[in-house]
């Protein structure tokens, strides 16, 4: 299910010569709630460094841009899991202005559960499922790890 997990508000340094913001802040926006999402389910810093030591990485990403946001523009970005695989999760964000709700960038991460170790995809265990399973779209099923 979809998921706020975050919100702020464009800043004149967001924005590029065509007086919106940057595609750089959009994608950083979605890298946020990406790491947002991993700290509600315990992949937080401290796991990432001293625990489990995964963390997912985008592999490959869609976007769409739907309207143009400006400075002085509140937005906020929902994220839900579109669909997990063995070792692969794709997380579908929709970042919306605030004012009057448009969608202005709707954007899928593929990601991988990466070992910080060594540095390859690793199989997402029960336990990460588990903790995933709040944040999957109503008409997604988990596939079985293989």
């Amino acid at each position: 299910m979809a998921r706020r997990v975050m919100s702020g508000v464009v800043q004149e340094s967001d924005c590029d010569v065509l007086g919106h913001m940057n595609v750089s802040r959009y994608i950083a926006a979605c890298s946020d709630g990406v790491f947002a999402l991993q700290r509600e389910i315990g992949l937080d810093e401290q796991d990432m460094q001293s625990g489990r030591r995964v963390s997912f990485a985008v592999v490959h990403m869609e976007s769409d841009f739907r309207a143009e946001l400006h400075a002085g523009d509140g937005f906020y970005l929902t994220t839900e899991v579109a669909r997990i695989g063995g070792k692969s999760l794709t997380f579908h964000h929709r970042l919306y202005r605030e004012r009057d709700e448009a969608l202005a960038f709707d954007a899928r991460f593929t990601t991988v559960l990466l070992s910080l170790e060594t540095r390859r995809a690793v199989t997402i265990g029960a336990d990460l499922r588990a903790d995933l399973g709040p944040w999957l779209a109503e008409a997604v099923a988990p596939e079985v790890a293989g």
